[in-house]
């Protein structure tokens, strides 16, 4: 693996930057609203709005599910932000965070043929925020939480899974969490290990840390081998700040509870020392995490260090300490932990069954999937988990958890997994040769030519 200096790297990570200011400003935003009905001449109108859209409206009335047969409610996804934790720069408000909702928007349309329409609200308070939500679900098959701080992202995915009548889903959670899980299996396949057996490490307790922590648990990662750091240190039920966890952080007081067997104290070294998986979602390197310190790990370690946009570790530093595996979340290493491998597949599967919610047996089924497509690829040290361009894992991915949907009682629809195949590839080709239909035909202009 090429070493890179960070004069180097900073300069790629630039241009990105650079070019979105001149893009965006030049295609004033990523999304629209496209027709997707013929009009023939004026006439038409009278089908698709008055008189004859009142035929429709009463049909709906007699029986609202009948929404998903006669609008786009079955394909409509709501990204939902307060702007309060967007990105890696924090509380910077709905209309700072309007373009990160679009691209995820964009994400949605062509990997998973999903509309998914951004919402940024002016509303920071979680209770009123729960309501806004509920109050929004006659239009939406499903939701999409993001960019919420923590610890108030805990409480608002928990009430709204247990209260709506549609999936809800909080990207930074269930999404990272959903991705590295798939990461973990490989990687445990490679080096040999079972997942009951391994002792692992989580530093970061945020939104993500929290909740990988539990897909993992969920996955089969016994409890009491894992242990959790955040700032102030690893996770016991003896910490000096236990009523603050308790009565804020409830979340951490409950890994404080399950995890951490044998109420080891210390901070990221004590915590790195024997594990045989370093997970890290905590603050962008490098130097974050240390050489001496993977070099206390055990024997073909696992190292997942995805701060974006610097990892924890530089990967081949993390090599050189003895590390047999790492992944990081950039593309321009190998083994990228990545959520837009997982949230465009896992609601193409979940509307596809017209899914009431999206359970953490379905986000397990998401991960098993986006393995066994590597698998069927061939794993290697270097390549532990898909890439976006291959295009098969978003159908198999929906299927996966529709099919864990249907058996778990929570979909309405229940269609044999060949057909929800071909109906999510259609959607998805659909939803592609579209955009290339556009660009060749200059309704997308390439403001370069």
């Amino acid at each position: 693996m090429k070493e890179i200096t960070v004069e180097e790297l900073l300069a790629k990570a630039e241009q990105p930057s650079k070019d979105a200011m001149r893009l965006h400003a030049y295609y004033k935003g990523k999304i629209g609203v496209t027709l997707k009905c013929r009009i023939r001449d004026f006439n038409d109108f009278a089908i698709w709005y008055t008189p004859g859209v009142a035929a429709v409206c009463k049909e709906i009335h007699q029986d609202r599910e009948k929404a998903y047969e006669y609008t786009n409610k079955w394909n409509f996804v709501a990204v939902i932000s307060d702007g309060s934790r967007v990105l890696g720069l924090g509380d910077i408000g709905p209309e700072a965070g309007l373009p990160v909702m679009e691209g995820k928007g964009l994400l949605y349309k062509y990997l998973g043929g999903v509309d998914a329409f951004p919402l940024c609200l002016n509303e920071k308070d979680p209770d009123k925020f729960i309501a806004i939500v509920k109050a929004l679900q006659p239009t939406f098959g499903g939701v999409n939480l993001e960019d919420i701080s923590h610890p108030k992202c805990f409480h608002i995915l928990d009430t709204l899974r247990k209260e709506c009548e549609i999936p809800v889903w909080h990207d930074d959670q269930q999404g990272t969490a959903c991705v590295t899980v798939a990461g973990l299996i490989n990687a445990l396949k490679i080096v040999g290990k079972k997942i009951g057996d391994v002792r692992v490490t989580i530093v970061g307790a945020g939104a993500s840390g929290v909740a990988i922590a539990r897909l993992m648990m969920v996955a089969g990662v016994t409890p009491g081998n894992m242990l959790n750091v955040d700032s102030k240190g690893i996770l016991h039920r003896d910490r000096s700040d236990r009523d603050i966890l308790q009565a804020k952080y409830k979340e951490k007081w409950d890994l404080c509870l399950k995890t951490n067997e044998k109420q080891v104290k210390g901070d990221v070294p004590d915590a790195i020392k024997g594990a045989d998986v370093l997970i890290s979602v905590s603050t962008p390197g490098p130097g974050t995490l240390r050489k001496p310190w993977i070099k206390t790990m055990a024997k073909d370690a696992i190292v997942f260090a995805c701060a974006n946009p610097v990892p924890e570790i530089w990967p081949w530093e993390a090599k050189e300490a003895g590390a047999k595996i790492v992944a990081t979340g950039r593309s321009d290493f190998p083994n990228q932990v990545n959520n837009s491998l997982g949230f465009p597949g896992i609601f193409r599967g979940a509307l596809d069954v017209r899914a009431t919610t999206i359970t953490d047996e379905m986000c397990i089924a998401a991960s098993n999937e986006l393995a066994k497509v590597a698998q069927d690829h061939g794993i290697s040290e270097d390549y532990i988990i898909p890439t976006m361009d291959e295009w098969e894992v978003f159908p198999r991915e929906a299927v996966a958890v529709g099919s864990k949907g249907i058996e778990q009682g929570v979909a309405r629809k229940k269609i044999p997994a060949d057909e929800r195949f071909k109906i999510a590839a259609a959607i998805i080709k659909e939803a592609r040769d579209q955009v290339q239909m556009l660009m060749r035909e200059n309704f997308i202009i390439d403001p370069d030519k």
